[in-house]
């Protein structure tokens, strides 16, 4: 098991590494960084002077390993537009959109895997058709065009539900201020359900059909054949022998679901003017603001990393045969 992790975690800081390496190349692939720190109308001396500031002037390995270290002080330059530091701005703006990638985990797998379970258990039968058509529907929905339609739906039609506006309470249990919190906890909710809504109908979809195929699988071992032949009933058979071998697959779901969540809220946060991390990497890429997209892609890429790490761990302790790989 040790020496299993130990892998794992060398494979994770290779990750790491490629990915800083990649996010200090992007730098250049819009031509000369340096072009972004000054004015339009700068003249030869100046942007040779704003090289020089910057260490663009320094070899490129040079230049890498200085990446390196400020990542490891936490420090990836300073927002152009906000001129406060990237990452710091990029901390900043996270409560919000834990707040929607939570709820939006919780609520997906909460529907998700019943309905798997369901589909998985009525193989074949108008249920399991039904819940796989709707299942596909929601695959197929983009999720700014749903965002859009259940805006002018709830808003604007039936005016149920706000069109933006965020109560930041977890930025306030951040600070200790855990009943104004809990008093604004409705109000924050009532502004959280469009967007879960629209971040969770894919994954709620995906993850159902990903449920189901997992159960199928498992169902049609010889050892599930055998727990029903010595008469034990259905639901035993599921939770008790099927359920834990179809686990798994719904760990990775669970667990790397919250890396594409946490990444992939960025037009859902456009879409409701939600102040998240998502919104400010749309805003940074609008704007060319490098420091504070190439903040959000390491951050974004150490979720990744580490959770892919855990699951890793889960996949050992879950199924012993996974060690020996």
């Amino acid at each position: 098991m040790t020496y299993y992790i130990a892998r794992r975690l060398l494979l994770a800081v290779l990750v790491i590494i490629g990915v800083t390496l990649l996010t200090f190349v992007s730098i250049y692939l819009a031509g000369d960084p340096a072009v972004l720190y000054v004015s339009e109308r700068a003249g030869p001396e100046e942007l040779a002077e704003a090289r020089r500031r910057l260490g663009l002037d320094r070899p490129l390995p040079e230049q890498y390993l200085n990446f390196l270290a400020g990542l490891a002080r936490g420090d990836l330059g300073v927002s152009l537009a906000n001129r406060v530091p990237a990452m710091g701005l990029v901390l900043e703006r996270l409560p919000a959109t834990l707040e929607l990638t939570f709820a939006a985990l919780i609520v997906s797998n909460l529907i998700a895997i019943p309905i798997g379970l369901i589909s998985a258990i009525r193989r074949g039968t108008r249920v399991d058709g039904t819940i796989m058509v709707v299942a596909m529907l929601g695959q197929s929905m983009p999720g700014f065009w749903l965002g859009i339609m259940l805006i002018l739906f709830f808003s604007v039609t039936l005016r149920v539900f706000p069109v933006s506006g965020h109560v930041p309470v977890l930025q306030l249990i951040l600070q200790g201020d855990v009943s104004t919190a809990l008093t604004n906890l409705p109000d924050a909710l009532h502004h959280m359900v469009l967007p879960v809504i629209t971040i969770s109908v894919f994954t709620i979809a995906r993850n159902a059909r990903l449920v189901r195929s997992a159960l199928l699988e498992v169902l049609a071992q010889e050892y599930v054949t055998t727990a029903r032949a010595k008469g034990l009933s259905e639901r035993r058979v599921i939770i008790v022998h099927a359920l834990r071998n179809a686990l798994i697959p719904i760990v990775t779901i669970v667990a790397l679901e919250f890396g594409f969540l946490l990444s992939g809220v960025i037009v859902t946060e456009s879409v409701f003017a939600w102040p998240g991390v998502g919104r400010l990497v749309f805003n940074a890429i609008g704007q060319r603001d490098i420091p504070v997209v190439q903040a959000a892609v390491v951050f974004f890429a150490l979720v990744f990393v580490t959770l892919n790490l855990i699951v890793d761990v889960l996949y050992a302790y879950l199924d012993p045969r996974i060690r020996l790989h």
